[in-house]
């Protein structure tokens, strides 16, 4: 009689091994983006690498000329249920509270304490500038880096229960790793605090402080305790989110882009700079529709809205990454 129970223990046997095995590419090589599913996403990311990074090519581009920009907020990490940074900002409003009666009848600092979001929301921009004004100034820039250090390393996010930095894309961190091991120089063009990304990129996605483009407040030099320090004040200095990308690109950075990776339409402008250029361009677009493993919205979202830069995805051929279809793996192990 034949030994339907061997049979079965040796196919999973098999099932493992091959699992542990680490896939390769059809040249031999070991494939560079293994939490990616075989297809034309990950085909036009490969194949875009190797033509400008062909010497004996007819497109190279010389290592000094290879920038990709990265948005953060949802095309690095996640960005739900409202981005990390008003979260933090939140957890600030509250540990100031005490310091700060008159906070418990002001609007938006009255809907913090009530943990009211619908009253956050509906305080719109100015409402969310002046938490962030109200928790991010009136300290020296190394105090507002250990203040992000120290949430980063106990705050768990509401719905995983895990630190923020786990929640970093894999598929993303593999890019990155991908693109530098071909002589591309990453940045991270952000709306968010540059000073609140710069504590903690270089150890999460081998980015350094200096790589980072984001928006901004006013800080002044002063000498405390005879020591200078630069003291953040409670005034917008640059704000990098839509048309500012670009802007901010060319001041911080000072070459287009030949890549540029963004999820949302505050990345429209940073897309449509990248492409305007002359030599090869990859432009990608990281489209959440796994509600499962993360969450699944485009156009009607409140945070990380995606619908003009769709529209110009499909009618300029821009790569678009479906989560759930071109994703083997969200989040890294530990999920």
């Amino acid at each position: 009689m034949f030994n339907y129970k061997l049979l079965g223990t040796v196919m999973l046997v098999a099932f493992l091994w091959v699992q542990s095995v680490p896939q390769v590419m059809a040249d031999g090589a070991p494939d560079p983006l293994p939490s990616w599913k075989t297809g034309p996403v990950k085909a036009s990311i490969i194949n875009f690498v190797s033509a400008v990074t062909d010497a004996t090519g007819t497109v190279y581009v010389p290592p000094a000329e290879r920038i990709a920009t990265f948005d953060n907020d949802g095309t690095l990490w996640s960005e739900r249920p409202v981005y990390f940074q008003l979260l933090f900002a939140i957890d600030r409003i509250k540990a100031l509270a005490p310091q700060h009666p008159e906070w418990k009848t002001q609007q938006p600092f009255k809907a913090v304490l009530e943990n009211d979001m619908d009253a956050l929301a509906d305080a719109g921009e100015k409402g969310l500038l002046q938490l962030v004004m109200a928790s991010h100034a009136g300290m020296t820039t190394a105090e507002f880096s250990q203040i992000v250090t120290d949430w980063l390393a106990s705050a768990q996010h509401p719905r995983f229960k895990r630190p923020y930095t786990d929640l970093v894309y894999q598929p993303m961190l593999e890019l990155l790793d991908y693109l530098r091991a071909n002589g591309f120089k990453t940045f991270i063009v952000s709306g968010g605090g540059i000073e609140f990304m710069r504590p903690w990129v270089e150890s999460v996605y081998g980015i350094p402080p200096e790589q980072v483009v984001g928006s901004s407040i006013k800080t002044q030099f002063e000498i405390r305790d005879g020591v200078p320090v630069l003291v953040r004040l409670p005034e917008v200095n640059f704000i990098d989110d839509k048309a500012g990308k670009p802007v901010g690109i060319n001041e911080y950075i000072g070459r287009r882009p030949i890549a540029a990776f963004g999820n949302s339409d505050g990345d429209l402008q940073m897309l449509q700079w990248t492409a305007a250029g002359d030599s090869p361009r990859l432009m990608l677009i990281v489209h959440h529709t796994d509600a499962d493993r993360e969450w699944a919205y485009d156009r009607d979202s409140h945070v990380g809205r995606l619908d003009k830069a769709l529209v110009e995805a499909d009618k300029h051929g821009w790569t678009v990454v479906d989560m759930e279809q071109d994703w083997k793996q969200i989040y890294p192990a530990g999920e």
